[in-house]
């Protein structure tokens, strides 16, 4: 597995690269980000962790200038999303949630239209393209038209077709979506390789816990509204404890009531009931002596992001198997701009 990024600390607005301000969305009377600031440094592997519906489609397409705010100020390379549009445009690269590839095209022609589209000086399109065709492992494939490829290797060209104007941050929405573990897995070495290569400040959403654990830092948005910003192991460490998950043929109410006049915050998920408590595996035998109710079973492990999700918004992080009619909407509104 790839090795996790060391924890940086948050930067300032004046060293980011991209500064959001209390950024508002509204779709009529759907609120889907609302009132959303953060900043990214140079060089951060940055992600948007989130349900599906959350906001993360919505504001990964306000920040690449794909849809128009409703209120605030964002920057992107030190351009205004709405004022400067085309500096904003020639200072990323983009890799939709949805493929975004022409299947009739050879993995080559599908590079150099869109060199072309971004001005890429044409003496220094073939040295570009044997670089991003080597880093993805694709230029002995180059030749070959894309609809033979498989989804993995189609998503390895999406990130070599976004690199190839050499970006200063490179937007990855749900880069792994429908990938296999083993695919993943090989992506995500590609990815922390621009961050260790190239310094490149990468900006992803996904739905993945495994994955936002090799971020530097994570923002949790729910329902439109950032419920939190840190670095992974931090936001573990709030949880202050051991997460301890137990099963019982009793009520969960009737359960969850108990523990928490035992000073313990639990709360009900799927047909467990789960609370955080420190030196679980000394305090939990007592802990079953003082409820009134069977108990049918008990596991305990370490935080997880999973357990974050779960105490910060109080449900746990739905399974995303596809695109929310929203954000295809908005994909295809990017296509055609």
């Amino acid at each position: 597995m790839p090795m996790k990024p060391e924890e940086s600390a948050a930067p300032r607005a004046a060293d980011g690269v991209i500064v959001v301000e209390h950024l508002v969305k509204h779709y009529g009377a759907i609120q889907a980000v609302n009132d959303v600031s953060f900043t990214v440094g140079q060089g951060e592997i940055f992600g948007f962790l989130g349900p599906n519906g959350a906001g993360k489609t919505t504001t990964i397409s306000i920040l690449c200038t794909l849809l128009t705010p409703t209120a605030g100020r964002v920057r992107v390379a030190g351009f205004d999303v709405i004022r400067q549009r085309n500096g904003v445009r020639h200072s990323i690269g983009l890799v939709f949630q949805e493929p975004a590839l022409d299947l009739k095209l050879t993995a080559e022609e599908n590079l150099y239209l869109h060199a072309r589209l971004y001005g890429v000086p044409p003496a220094d399109y073939r040295e570009r393209l044997r670089e991003v065709l080597t880093l993805v492992e694709l230029w002995e494939r180059r030749k070959d038209k894309v609809e033979t490829f498989s989804g993995g290797m189609k998503r390895r060209l999406e990130i070599a077709r976004g690199l190839i104007h050499y970006p200063k941050v490179l937007f990855l929405d749900e880069p792994t979506l429908g990938l296999d573990p083993q695919t993943r897995n090989h992506l995500w070495t590609y990815i922390l390789r621009l961050k260790a290569e190239k310094g490149m400040t990468i900006f992803l959403t996904t739905h993945y816990m495994n994955e936002a654990e090799y971020c530097d830092r994570i923002g949790i948005i729910d329902h439109g509204r950032l419920v939190t910003l840190d670095a992974p192991d931090r936001l573990k460490e709030r949880l202050g404890g051991d997460v301890v998950s137990l099963r019982s043929p009793a009520p969960p109410a009737a359960v969850i009531e108990e523990l928490n006049l035992l000073g313990l915050a639990a709360r009900a998920d799927g047909d467990s009931i789960r609370f955080e408590t420190g030196d679980a595996g000394r305090h939990v035998p007592e802990i079953i002596r003082s409820l009134s109710v069977a108990v049918d079973s008990i596991e305990i492990h370490k935080p997880t992001l999973e357990d974050v999700f779960l105490a910060l918004t109080g449900h746990a992080l739905r399974d995303l198997t596809g695109a929310s009619e929203r954000a295809r909407q908005s994909l295809r509104h990017m296509r055609r701009h």
